[in-house]
């Protein structure tokens, strides 16, 4: 097995576009010529746009665009510029009068970082979508949709630190498999191979860690106004050739992944989502596949941990020594 870089999966095409000044922005992954996919939820609280599409009794077998967005429910008319975009070009489901595009999106919420009244809209999707097109620009760190991500969130924004999105993946013979994740988590991070805690809740005087887990065993009251604005979005993509179901179980199995590496993780107050899409025809065992996916969710976590640059007031791991 060698690791490859995430565009180095063929048939998927990734653009990303955001507003710096702002905090917050999108990644948008497109396959012209259709993709199969499949959608796992686990999450309390998503933001999220035609995922019915991906249930496996639906009757569109491939879709051709995911967009991960900032902005909450606000930013999920992003897809709109990414729907012009592929209609403009011819690409879609054919209806007769025009080619319906088939988009599904789903959102990290950003509004407490930069500006809460600037959100990934259609003039950015459909930039994005472009971009994706004729200039791909995939990037880990502060980019894209991991422009305004933060983790560490259950004491508010005052103790969080700076997130981003981050990617892995590798290659076992014909077999290519990777994820791009967006870290936006309410819990810590760690490093799941050794168990190290590189992201997180911060200490009193922000200059180190501490857990979340034991912050809230220190009260077991019920909190009716828990903050919620915390979302880890996953797309995993491969070259091997699977269906919506094949696919919405290796999603659910790339959530292992999320479990190693963030504590705790699929919360009320979390809308934790998995995608995984097959954009090739090599024939691979769907379990060996699950298993990898939650290692590159795994390992994309901790790149979007070490790629992320401290901004808006957020120190990122880097900054803290703790990113090595």
């Amino acid at each position: 097995m060698r690791e490859i870089p995430i565009t180095e999966i063929s048939g998927i095409r990734i653009g990303q576009a955001e507003n710096t000044e702002a905090g917050t922005g999108c990644t948008v992954f497109i396959a012209e010529d259709g993709m199969r996919a499949g959608l796992d939820v686990r999450g309390g609280g998503p933001a999220s746009r035609e995922s019915q599409l991906l249930n496996p009794l639906m009757s569109a077998q491939t879709i051709h665009a995911i967009v991960v967005a900032g902005g909450s429910a606000y930013g999920l008319g992003t897809a709109n510029g990414v729907m012009e975009y592929l209609e403009e070009r011819g690409y879609g489901y054919d209806v007769g009068v025009t080619k319906v595009p088939l988009v599904v999106q789903s959102d990290i919420f950003d509004l407490t970082v930069g500006d809460p009244h600037v959100r990934p809209d259609r003039d950015m999707g459909y930039e994005a979508a472009r971009t994706a097109m004729e200039a791909p620009n995939y990037r880990d760190g502060n980019y894209g949709a991991g422009c305004g991500a933060t983790v560490g969130k259950c004491l508010g924004m005052d103790y969080c630190m700076k997130s981003g999105i981050g990617s892995y993946a590798v290659q076992i013979g014909d077999l290519k498999i990777g994820a791009v994740v967006v870290v936006n988590a309410l819990g810590d991070v760690f490093d799941w191979k050794n168990g190290q805690q590189i992201a997180g809740l911060l200490t009193e005087d922000k200059q180190g860690l501490r857990s979340t887990v034991e912050q809230m065993k220190a009260s077991t009251e019920v909190v009716d106004n828990k903050f919620t604005g915390n979302t880890t979005i996953a797309v995993i993509i491969t070259n091997a050739k699977f269906d919506k179901a094949q696919l919405c179980k290796i999603a659910g199995m790339g959530h292992d992944g999320y479990a190693r590496s963030i504590n705790p993780v699929h919360t009320s107050a979390d809308g934790d989502s998995i995608y995984a899409v097959s954009v090739g025809e090599v024939e691979a065992d769907q379990d060996l596949t699950g298993t990898l996916s939650a290692e590159v969710v795994s390992e994309a976590i901790i790149r979007a941990i070490r790629n992320a640059e401290s901004a808006y007031g957020y120190p990122s791991a880097s900054e803290l020594g703790l990113a090595e």
